[in-house]
């Protein structure tokens, strides 16, 4: 069996508002063989960039675009082709965005994996210790803490007994900052509590917000450095009255292993979409074994809700999955399965490989880009 193409299509809703959702467009990678089977993936990185990963021509022996190395491949040997790409584009990646795009060819290359050998890529991974997983609802900040009250009683309303709030208006004042999370605990009444303060504050500011945000019974405090303070995150971690949680931004294990080996955070957060199964397995193994804990980062569509949820689910202390609500049509209806947690609780998919079939005429209706060959 051999890759014959790898196509790399973009959707995008037809209007993109000005706020951090990365539900507003996708890139889906798909590999095919000479035997008719297809490996479904995607990155959580801009779709545009990411295509231009993989249509890059041949520039020299470590610059090169990822379908230049993958056709004609074996797709059954994940873990040579990762090291295969990674070596071929030291000239133009290591880290982020190149990286990012290895993480959904690896993903597309385990659901085709799964779909050839006929099992469930939890199964691949060395078998799930979990059919569900409590999941908490992901979603932005009102714009005062009312607002935010409002979104936290319609998710717990919903069934979910975690709710997490993040981002844009966090940062622009004491006062407000104050206002949203006191909204927010109003909103989930006695449901976990999670803020995401999406990279705004200095090193004392975070301190001291943790400090005040811990009056509220926050589970964790989520991102309030820049994703590139690792010393700072390590600062805060050792004072922090509530836990830490980081490391959506890291694209594979070379990038998680500093965060790691320095045990930086109380939560590691891995984003399937961004270092697939190969990087995300060690990665995982890794945090587990410095006594810190696991959860999975997903904004993005069902493709990688299921990827996530097969993931989290091969570990022993998974506690929480997250689950993105946000009402797009790209995260509910790229799959025809809504992969969605029902009352709290996200069930593992148990098809082979990813065990989610594409939503074709939904995937026509936001093409905005498609490149194969």
């Amino acid at each position: 069996m051999k890759i014959t193409e790898v196509l790399c299509q973009v959707l995008r809703l037809p209007k993109v508002a000005a706020k951090t959702d990365s539900s507003q467009d996708a890139v889906i990678i798909r590999i095919r063989t000479d035997d008719g089977l297809e490996g479904v993936g995607e990155v959580a990185a801009q779709p545009e960039v990411v295509k231009a990963v993989i249509d890059a021509p041949f520039s020299h022996n470590i610059a090169c675009g990822l379908r230049e190395l993958l056709v004609g491949e074996n797709p059954l040997d994940t873990r040579r082709l990762w090291e295969k790409m990674y070596r071929r584009t030291m000239y133009i990646g290591r880290r982020a965005v190149v990286v990012a795009t290895m993480g959904g060819v690896d993903m597309a290359l385990w659901d085709l994996k799964g779909k050839y050998l006929e099992l469930p890529i939890h199964q691949l991974l060395g078998g799930k210790q979990h059919d569900r997983i409590k999941a908490y609802a992901s979603i932005l900040f009102g714009a005062d803490g009312a607002a935010t009250a409002d979104i936290g009683r319609r998710w717990v309303e919903a069934g979910y007994r975690a709710v997490k709030f993040g981002w844009e208006p966090m940062g622009r004042s004491e006062a407000l900052d104050l206002d949203l999370v006191r909204g927010a605990r109003r909103g989930v009444g006695d449901a976990e509590l999670l803020i995401d303060a999406g990279c705004v504050y200095d090193r004392r500011t975070a301190l001291r917000r943790a400090e005040q945000y811990a009056d509220f019974g926050i589970g964790w405090l989520e991102e309030p450095l820049s994703q590139d303070d690792l010393a700072g995150y390590r600062w805060l971690r050792d004072r922090s009255p509530v836990p830490i949680a980081a490391g959506e931004g890291e694209c594979g294990s070379a990038a998680f292993k500093p965060w790691i080996d320095q045990e930086a955070l109380d939560v590691y957060q891995v984003d399937l979409a961004r270092n697939g199964f190969s990087e995300a397995a060690f990665i995982g193994q890794r945090v587990q074994e410095v006594g810190a804990r696991l959860v999975n980062h997903f904004y993005t569509t069902g493709i990688t809700a299921a990827a996530s949820a097969h993931w989290l689910a091969t570990f022993r202390d998974a506690f929480l999955f997250e689950d993105c609500v946000e009402d797009s049509p790209l995260r509910h209806e790229v799959t025809e399965q809504r992969i969605q947690a029902v009352d709290g609780w996200i069930e593992v998919p148990e098809g082979p490989g990813l065990g989610i079939t594409l939503n074709e005429p939904l995937i026509r209706r936001y093409l905005v880009s498609e490149s194969g060959g």
